[in-house]
């Protein structure tokens, strides 16, 4: 279980900073051949970015998704390319809903290899084939859109080292390309996002390592959800937020 929190959030077309509190949970296992993640996240804002009717902030919950088939573990021969020591087929979903007036619903399904690296903790990058259908419910009576198949480059880490006391670097990034017109008929561009947080193993000071950590970390969005920033003037494509971070690990 985690929360992050920061005061610099940002929507498209929104020339104000949001406020939010991210509640997270996330559930990672591996079995015999592969593994499975899940990340829900329940997102608060403030009044900045309103629900649907005005009065208070939105709430809006973002699940991820991901299957790997491991390729060293279905066939039980270790793989050993340079840095490279495994390589697995990864499958996967998000879905969302937010309580905007814009309403959004958005559905990805990706698909593609992934490659782990010989480091310590996890480093693994893969490109996806990428398909995303969303709604828009600003023009009435409002719709669905599906976007062009596309692609997606997508990493995580998590590098664990000691900075006086025990330290994970852990993130993830993802490279999304064009995929057509938005429900306003706009040309989507090639979007980034990237979260990155310095969680300190807390718990360790108490005897209980590997259970509460809490840092500080940072999340960077370049034309978020596919809007052009260029042609965005108020500002809400891009983001670039500190985050406050905590984690209670089971």
């Amino acid at each position: 279980m985690g929360y992050r929190y920061g005061t610099a959030y940002r929507e498209p077309t929104n020339p104000s900073d949001v406020t939010k509190s991210i509640v997270q949970f996330q559930h990672v296992d591996g079995y015999k051949y592969g593994s499975n993640f899940l990340n829900v996240d329940t997102l608060l804002s403030d009044s900045k970015d309103p629900a649907a009717g005005g009065g208070s902030g939105a709430t809006e919950v973002y699940i991820v998704y991901r299957h790997t088939l491991s390729y060293s573990k279905v066939s039980g021969n270790q793989i050993k390319w340079g840095p490279i020591n495994d390589i697995g087929l990864t499958t996967g979903f998000d879905l969302n809903a937010k309580n905007t007036t814009f309403a959004p619903r958005e559905r990805k399904i990706l698909v593609g290899p992934t490659l782990n690296f010989n480091v310590p903790g996890f480093l693994s990058v893969g490109p996806q084939l990428y398909q995303e259908w969303n709604h828009e419910g600003i023009t009435s009576p409002g719709k669905d859109i599906t976007f062009k198949t596309t692609y997606c480059i997508a990493a995580a880490w998590g590098i664990p080292f000691k900075l006086g006391l025990p330290v994970v670097f852990k993130g993830y990034a993802l490279y999304i390309g064009p995929k057509g017109k938005d429900g306003f008929g706009n040309e989507t561009a090639p979007e980034f996002l990237t979260e990155t947080a310095l969680m300190f193993d807390v718990g360790s000071i108490f005897g209980q390592k590997g259970t509460f950590y809490a840092g500080g970390g940072y999340q960077y969005w370049h034309n978020k959800f596919g809007s052009d920033s260029s042609k965005d003037h108020s500002g809400g494509s891009t983001a670039s937020v500190p985050q406050i971070q905590c984690e209670v690990h089971f």
